[in-house]
């Protein structure tokens, strides 16, 4: 049993956004090149992740706003239930920004579990659907990707950076099943928090002794935990795509 989630980084995002930079991003940046006389690719991965971050308006919190445009339209395709969920939504994201880091967590946890659990095949008619905040939301209701996804961005929008929270795949024992709860890292490498659906109070992963964490992952990076082996792949390619299909789905929500 691990003490606390540990685990060894694996670079694999790269793959997946390679071919969106050669066709979105490159043409961009041919612009920059005038002016340049090198530009190694390391500098295009990070201006191509400053740009599919840019284009994800509730990643940044300073200027998160739901146009009544938007408000209108979810509640024509949600109904008004969700509209309110949306303008909560809205209010916890700007709200008073002196307050702490663990107060957000606190926050937007007791926010997204008051959300109703329904699995995927009742909830999407699929085995493993993952739903963007908007979708979480408009709907009422979602599983445990979904409220992890949710929680992630949210906190990302309230300032907290990308490095200190992890998406993370654990085996829960106390069900039997494999499940998502999102974990958050006050310092690196140090024990971190978990946020989860399952369990109401936010406890360090040493006292989440039911929890066997399998793989985690970010905006840009994937861990595999170390006594799974090095090496090998955290998770299957469809899930990789299901994470980018989330990212899609967002521009897309929030276009």
């Amino acid at each position: 049993m691990l003490s606390h989630f540990c685990f060894a980084e694996v670079p694999v995002f790269q793959t997946i956004f390679r071919e969106v930079t050669r066709k979105k991003v490159l043409p961009l940046l041919s612009i920059v090149s005038k002016h340049s006389s090198k530009i190694e690719y390391p500098f295009l991965f990070l201006v191509f992740v400053s740009f599919l971050i840019a284009i994800v308006p509730i990643i940044n919190g300073q200027n998160f706003h739901l146009s009544p445009e938007f408000l209108d339209k979810a509640e024509k395709k949600y109904g008004n239930p969700a509209r309110r969920r949306f303008v909560a939504w809205e209010n916890l994201i700007i709200s008073d920004k002196s307050k702490t880091e663990r107060e957000k967590l606190e926050e937007v946890n007791n926010f997204f579990n008051q959300i109703q659990y329904v699995s995927d095949i009742a909830h999407w008619g699929q085995d493993d659907y993952w739903a963007t905040p908007v979708e979480f939301l408009g709907t009422g209701a979602g599983d445990c990707e979904d409220y992890t996804i949710s929680k992630y961005f949210t906190l990302k929008s309230m300032g907290i950076p990308d490095e200190k929270l992890n998406l993370t795949y654990v085996k829960a024992l106390t069900y039997g099943v494999h499940h998502m709860v999102l974990a958050y890292y006050p310092t690196p490498g140090g024990v971190p928090l978990i946020l989860d659906n399952y369990v109401a109070d936010i406890l360090p992963a040493t006292k989440r002794t039911d929890l066997i964490p399998i793989y985690s992952f970010n905006g840009t990076s994937l861990w595999l935990a170390k006594q799974r082996g090095k090496g090998k792949l955290a998770g299957s390619s469809s899930r990789l795509k299901r994470w980018q299909n989330v990212m899609q789905k967002m521009t897309e929500d929030m276009g």
